[in-house]
């Protein structure tokens, strides 16, 4: 789980872009962040983000790739890094399952700034020239299985079963990482892979001899629906326009959810947190336009009634913003309870019989809390 330093941003002259707004957030010189790999859509905008806070308070902000879920995430714990960019792994992590059921590790207290509701979207991408025109064509075709990355893995398991098979109908090809997931596809190694539409690598594939298309997810399909949101809860139909052979004429329907969204364990210092939730809002158009999915940061985008709670210091920026209402306080202090529940349920089983009895625990303890 070591992590590579892969980028520095450190300012030397302060933004003249947002003078006023540069001064009304007071953040530490150095800060760091944890992010995918190299290439990917979420490391793109890791550093985006972090140029934009760096030119524009003076600070040096370390994005730090990493190639696992627990890894983007373990530094955070552990106080190392200040936050962690992540993607649907932030729901695993915050419920305790997945590769967050591990006696080791558990429900993971961690909590929202901000999330990225943009207008790309998740599917399958699969080969130009395939047969392949729905999710029910995927059986017997080779799927990219990410070896360090159970919520990729489950991302696969919900595609398929919006038409009805597992991974058992499919051949699995085994990839170090989810680069690697994209260099197996580029070199004709699978036929289809987890992504989300606007990274790097769809651009590379979409400008290659068989070119590139997308796994459709029709909202009509409600069974398709009903089955995919059953293996990932956190996803939600969506019209797509951004991505490579995509645009507002020539939509994708598939599978959408805050990404990335920047998250901080709940202890984190909160007005460190009410700083950087307040730092991206005021640099938000220094960044917004170098990846596409950036977009979704803006304020009128946030989706308060998601699947994590945010965090103290975030909320108290929000409800300043005049975005925060009474549906959103209502849904956070549920998540905070639930966030309760899990803890209370993880800590009454011995460490040495978690891994036999979490899962059967932690379904008793949300059902007996109305959850």
């Amino acid at each position: 789980m070591s992590l590579r330093t892969s980028f520095t941003a450190a300012l030397l002259l302060a933004s003249t872009a947002f003078p006023g707004m540069a001064q009304e957030a007071e953040l530490p010189s150095t800060m760091s962040m944890t992010t995918y790999d190299v290439g990917s859509a979420g490391y793109a905008q890791a550093v985006a983000m972090g140029k934009a806070i760096s030119d524009g308070y003076g600070v040096s902000l370390r994005v730090l790739p990493a190639t696992s879920d627990v890894a983007r995430l373990l530094p955070a714990k552990q106080g190392r890094v200040d936050f962690a960019l992540l993607g649907s792994e932030a729901y695993n992590a915050f419920e305790g399952t997945e590769a967050f059921a591990a006696p080791e590790l558990g429900p993971q207290n961690i909590e929202l700034l901000i999330g990225a509701n943009s207008n790309n979207c998740f599917t399958l991408a699969l080969q130009g020239d395939s047969d392949i025109e729905s999710a029910a064509d995927l059986k017997g075709k080779r799927l990219g299985w990410v070896v360090s990355s159970p919520a990729l893995q489950n991302n696969v398991a919900a595609f398929l079963a919006f038409g009805g098979l597992t991974w058992d109908d499919v051949e699995r090809v085994d990839v170090a990482s989810f680069g690697a997931s994209w260099e197996a596809f580029l070199n004709g190694q699978v036929d289809a892979i987890t992504t989300l539409s606007t990274t790097t690598f769809a651009t590379q594939a979409a400008a290659s001899p068989t070119g590139l298309k997308w796994l459709e997810l029709p909202a009509e399909d409600k069974q398709g629906w009903a089955r995919l949101q059953k293996e990932k809860p956190q996803f939600s139909p969506r019209v797509a326009s951004e991505g490579p052979n995509m645009s507002e004429e020539n939509t994708v329907e598939c599978a959408g959810f805050p990404f990335p969204v920047l998250t901080a364990y709940s202890d984190k210092d909160a007005d460190t947190v009410y700083n950087m939730t307040k730092a991206l809002q005021a640099q938000f158009d220094a960044y917004s336009g170098v990846e596409a999915g950036l977009v979704g940061f803006a304020a009128e985008r946030q989706n308060f009634e998601w699947v994590l709670p945010y965090h103290q210091g975030a909320v108290k920026y929000w409800k300043e913003a005049g975005v925060w209402d009474d549906a959103a306080e209502a849904h956070n202090e549920k998540l905070l309870k639930r966030q309760q529940v899990l803890n209370d349920a993880w800590a009454a089983i011995p460490e040495g019989e978690r891994e036999a009895k979490w899962a059967d625990a932690r379904a008793s303890a949300l059902a007996d809390a109305g959850f």
